[in-house]
């Protein structure tokens, strides 16, 4: 993790400057939505910076379903009101947005951030200001559970749209072995992102053939050619990598060119069309990668009619953020139904942690008692820079 001590230090600092509103104590003074004449959710998403694909698909998908829910009549009668701040793709600033829909917004809940480290920057405060956060897509396990066995705690106000890390591992390693019938892989990683630490574990706890080699690089790096170089003599039957799409569609690229034609297997930071821009559509061939959504997997009439009213009203098609952003706003809107008009952070919270049987367009899912959904996900093949294949994966 980049700038750890930094990250925490603005953390406490927040913590400390910042109260709640109106400067009582976080147990009693918090509005409730019974005393609002409209439904505030927080967006704390990196509209700007490294990752602001992410977040603004995210964006997408929460105007979508807002414009949707508000046409219908909102929540509990009231319409909804989507308080939207830049986290620049910054940590730190995304702690600092958090204490600012938390103490100067009067929101409910918050959606966002994209990324696992903002996520995990944002709950310190958001946990102190008892205001439920779901982050869309930010999979490290780490986010929603801290510790393990006796020392095992689950962040109260903290929950996700998404599958988690470890499970994107497990199944990109079966992947490997049992449909790709791999039993040699090379690993090569970014060790400057929790995220794609936790996925190189999960993998690698799991895959049962031979890690021929594990390289790794940094979110900052461009040239992979010394890399690339390394592992291209050695036997391997394919690539795993753990990244966003900046570096990954470079890796691909520069690999590609230098004749390396295995299978590269990743996850969902591979969800994004700038993907095959970096990397070109003549090299995206046998890559395959963990995905929320997808056009191409059955569909429900609740997809049809999602992905319908998204090219309608962006003239493209939706992407995984986009439909996880989607659910996000309608998970509120459940547990809010749920837990009344004069719902609070702890009572939503509460709803959300028991939310049953919800039908999303990313699937039907359960909250666990880790605060993560029990779905299913789709591993989706590209070619040509082309999706050619979505299977359906039950964890």
């Amino acid at each position: 993790m980049k700038k750890l001590t930094g990250v925490l230090m603005a953390s406490l600092f927040l913590l400390a400057a910042c109260g709640s509103p109106g400067g009582g104590s976080t147990s009693g003074s918090k509005e409730s939505q019974g005393d609002s004449d409209t439904v505030k959710i927080g967006a704390n998403l990196e509209l700007s910076g490294g990752v602001s694909a992410y977040g603004n698909q995210e964006k997408e998908g929460i105007d979508l379903a807002v414009e949707e829910i508000n046409a219908a009549g909102g929540i509990n009668g009231k319409k909804v009101e989507i308080v939207a701040k830049d986290n620049k793709s910054e940590t730190a600033e995304a702690a600092a947005v958090a204490a600012s829909l938390t103490n100067n917004d009067n929101v409910v809940a918050i959606i966002g951030p994209a990324t696992s480290g903002a996520t995990k920057a944002t709950i310190p405060n958001a946990t102190k200001a008892k205001v439920p956060v779901i982050t869309p897509s930010g999979t490290d396990d780490g986010i929603t559970v801290t510790g393990e066995g006796d020392s095992k705690k689950v962040q109260e106000y903290i929950f996700r749209t998404c599958f988690q890390d470890s499970l994107q591992g497990v199944i990109l390693a079966n992947y490997g072995t049992d449909t790709l019938k791999a039993e040699k892989a090379v690993i090569i990683g970014d060790v400057s992102s929790d995220y794609a630490k936790g996925l190189t574990k999960s993998f690698k706890d799991t895959f049962k053939g031979e890690i021929v080699s594990e390289e790794s690089f940094n979110a900052d790096d461009k040239d992979f050619k010394a890399i690339l170089t390394k592992i291209k003599g050695k036997d391997f039957d394919f690539i795993y990598l753990p990244g966003y799409y900046e570096q990954a569609g470079a890796i691909i690229k520069q690999a590609r060119e230098m004749g390396i034609e295995q299978p590269i297997l990743g996850a969902d930071g591979f969800s994004d069309a700038k993907l095959i821009d970096i990397a070109g559509a003549e090299n995206v061939n046998n890559i395959f990668y963990t995905a929320h959504f997808s056009e191409n997997a059955p569909a429900s009439d609740k997809v049809t009619a999602f992905i319908d009213a998204f090219k309608e009203k962006y003239d493209k098609s939706p992407s995984s953020f986009n439909a996880l952003a989607y659910d996000s706003v309608y998970m509120i809107k459940a547990a809010l139904e749920s837990a009344g008009e004069d719902a609070d952070g702890e009572k939503l919270a509460k709803e959300l942690s028991s939310l049953k049987d919800f039908e999303g367009v990313t699937g039907t899912m359960s909250m666990d008692e880790n605060h993560n959904p029990s779905k299913d996900l789709v591993v989706i093949g590209l070619e040509k820079g082309k999706e050619v294949s979505a299977e359906t994966v039950k964890p």
